[in-house]
């Protein structure tokens, strides 16, 4: 994954490039996200109210996951 973070100084009167949005493959987050979740990261919390868009198909197997850990 590319890092994207810029620093401004107050004085710096350039707008940003940065997309509001970024598509990436969900395993080039994954991990990343699993770590920051099990860590407690702040940012995660942060974030908890985002929308994210996945797949049908991913959406499907996760509730299935979910259902079937709730019957075991």
């Amino acid at each position: 994954m590319r890092n994207r973070l810029r620093l401004f100084s107050s004085d710096d009167a350039v707008q940003c490039s940065i997309p509001a949005t970024v598509t990436v493959r969900l395993g080039e987050i994954l991990e990343s996200l699993a770590d920051a979740y099990v860590s407690r990261k702040t940012f995660v919390d942060d974030f908890s109210s985002e929308e994210v868009q996945i797949s049908a198909d991913l959406y499907e197997v996760l509730m299935a996951s979910v259902v079937l850990r709730k019957s075991a």
